[in-house]
Formats: C-alpha cells, sequence, structure tokens
C-alpha cells in the first residue's frame, strides 16, 4: 500500500468538505478513490458526523404513494419495465427502458419515479438507441406485486385489489403509462372512391401492442370504464394490437394521452 504524506490527506479532507466529489478529488491529488473514501469516513467520524443506519420509507406501507403518479409509472412498467436482483445485488433494481427518440418521456418517467420513490435516487444508463431510467429500493416487491420469474406474456397478471383501487382512481394515468411504453399515436390512411373519383384520407389513431392477454385485458377494460371506443387488429400477422380509431374515442386519448414526444 503507498504512502501518502499528511499534506495530501489534509488536502483531500479540505476539498471533500467544501462538497467535492470523491472521484474528482481522487484524480487531482492521484489517489486511489478508495483511499480518499476512507479518510471521508474518518473525518466524518471524528467531527461526529457518520449517519446511522437508514431506513427507507415504503411509499405503500408507510401511506406516503402519489396515486396518480403511481398510476402512470404502474403503465410503464407493465409495457417496459423490469425488476432484477442477482446475488451481486444487495437491493433489487427497477428500470424503464425509453427511446431515444422521446426524450419528454424519458423526462416524465424519471420524474415519476422521484414522485413515487421519494428516498431513492434515478439515474438513467445509456443502452444502444435508447436510455435505462433506474433506482435501487428495497419496496419493488411491495409496489409491483406482478413481478415474477419468466417473461411477463408467460406468467398470470392481475392487479391487487388496492392496485385496481388506484387504477379506478386515476385511469387515465395508468393508460397513459401503458400507451408510452407500448403504444404510439400515428397517422393511418385509406382511400375512397368519390364521384368516380380515388382519393387518400388520412385520419389518426392510437395503437396498443403487448404479447400478454393480461396486459391488454388491464389496457381494455380500462379503456371500456372510459368510454373509449376499441378493435382488435392485426398488423403483419401479429395478433397482439389493440386499435382506438373512431374520432370521439381519439378526440379523448389526446385531450388525456396524448402522443409520445
Amino acid at each position: 500500500m503507498p504512502f501518502h504524506p499528511p499534506e495530501t490527506r489534509h488536502r483531500a479532507i479540505a476539498l471533500l468538505r467544501t462538497g467535492a466529489k470523491n472521484a474528482h478529488v481522487a484524480r487531482i491529488l492521484d489517489v486511489p478513490s478508495g483511499t480518499i473514501s476512507y479518510w471521508k469516513h474518518m473525518d466524518r467520524a471524528e467531527r461526529g458526523e457518520c449517519p446511522g443506519a437508514h431506513r427507507s420509507r415504503c411509499p405503500r406501507c408507510d401511506e406516503v404513494l402519489e396515486w396518480s403518479a403511481y398510476a402512470y409509472l404502474l403503465g410503464l412498467y407493465l409495457g417496459d419495465g423490469h425488476i432484477i436482483q442477482n446475488r451481486s445485488m444487495r437491493t433489487p433494481s427497477l428500470s424503464i427502458f425509453c427511446d431515444d427518440s422521446w426524450p419528454g418521456l424519458m423526462d416524465a418517467c424519471e420524474s415519476t419515479m422521484r414522485t413515487v420513490f421519494r428516498d431513492n435516487a434515478v439515474c438513467r444508463v445509456q443502452r444502444r438507441g435508447s436510455h435505462e431510467v433506474k433506482l435501487y429500493s428495497k419496496h419493488l416487491w411491495c409496489l409491483f406485486p406482478q413481478h415474477g420469474p419468466g417473461r411477463k406474456h408467460e406468467r398470470k397478471i392481475a392487479l391487487e385489489p388496492w392496485q385496481q383501487e388506484i387504477v379506478d382512481a386515476h385511469p387515465w394515468d395508468f393508460v397513459r403509462g401503458l400507451v408510452h411504453s407500448d403504444g404510439c399515436r400515428n397517422m393511418n390512411w385509406t382511400t375512397r372512391v368519390v364521384n368516380g373519383e380515388r382519393k387518400r384520407y388520412e385520419y389518426p389513431r392510437y395503437f396498443f401492442t403487448n404479447v400478454s392477454d393480461d396486459i391488454r385485458q388491464l389496457f381494455t377494460d380500462t379503456l371500456d370504464k372510459l368510454g373509449v371506443e376499441w378493435t382488435h387488429c392485426t398488423r403483419n400477422g401479429s395478433p397482439y394490437n389493440i386499435s382506438v380509431a373512431r374520432r370521439a374515442s381519439v378526440a379523448l386519448m389526446d385531450a388525456h394521452v396524448g402522443p409520445k414526444y
């Protein structure tokens, strides 16, 4: 282990007390980051500033859950969410995958995570063509009981009574989360003969695509309660699509969901 003179340690402590990050101090002083971390810990211990054991609040059990934000996050999770904990992880992680084409959606996802999990940090991990919006929490099992081994479409997906109560209270937030994860708003077109002349007509349509029969059922059940008309639609041989194309229903979706951005 290399020896570091006292003046190096004193300079490191002075920088750390100004709020400098461990990695920054380690870099400018050419000292291993582990050594910097140890010096910081010892300095805080000497000043009686070492924090005790931290108990994070469970948003659900401690009754601090923000319902509308949770309904949106639940929709995102059922669409593009993933919870994992392997042997090397002390705490499970929740990841929502957001395409780089929709930076506004990525911001909304991160903001919603921070609202639901007030005691947890949220980060973004760059992936090819997308970002993984991610957080770690010991309370993920409590908030997302739908988690289980295997893919979502290979197991039963049903809402717990307390989740259904939240979805019933904030159905549009739930629908918006599902559409923002596994749906889209696009322009469809068709042709029609008018006075002997074939003309092209364009009209907006919402699509929701998910392989899980249960998740599609949750989507359509919620649409039914909201008075949104929908149909099954097979696209490119795939039977997993829900279409909303009626003018009045599209207007409702535009008012409460809107396109990705």
